[in-house]
């Protein structure tokens, strides 16, 4: 059994291998970039802010087994998606509610 404090110091699954990323070359890059990035202006990251995310926390929720089924279909971190699909929600109420 793998002790707490070794699980640790390892890394998680979402964390980037920098030393990968460095040796990509521009054109690497530009061929497996997202479709959705091609059209950005090229002073596009002249100013960049930095955005960080929120705190989450952590629920039981019950949702249909065929929603759940479609978002877990969609790869990992579906529940990042599902929660970017009730902020979505929530901004466009808030926006309305606003009139």
């Amino acid at each position: 059994m793998t002790s707490p404090s070794s699980r640790a110091n390892r890394p998680s699954r979402g964390r980037a291998n920098l030393a990968r990323l460095r040796r990509l070359t521009d054109a690497e890059i530009d061929r497996t970039a997202p479709p959705e990035l091609a059209d950005l202006p090229d002073d596009f990251w002249n100013e960049p802010s930095l955005v960080l995310p929120l705190a989450k926390r952590a629920i039981s929720l019950r949702v249909d087994e065929d929603v759940l089924a479609w978002f877990k279909a969609s790869g990992s971190r579906y529940q990042s998606r599902m929660n970017a699909v009730l902020r979505s929600y929530m901004v466009h109420m808030r926006k309305h509610a606003a009139r």
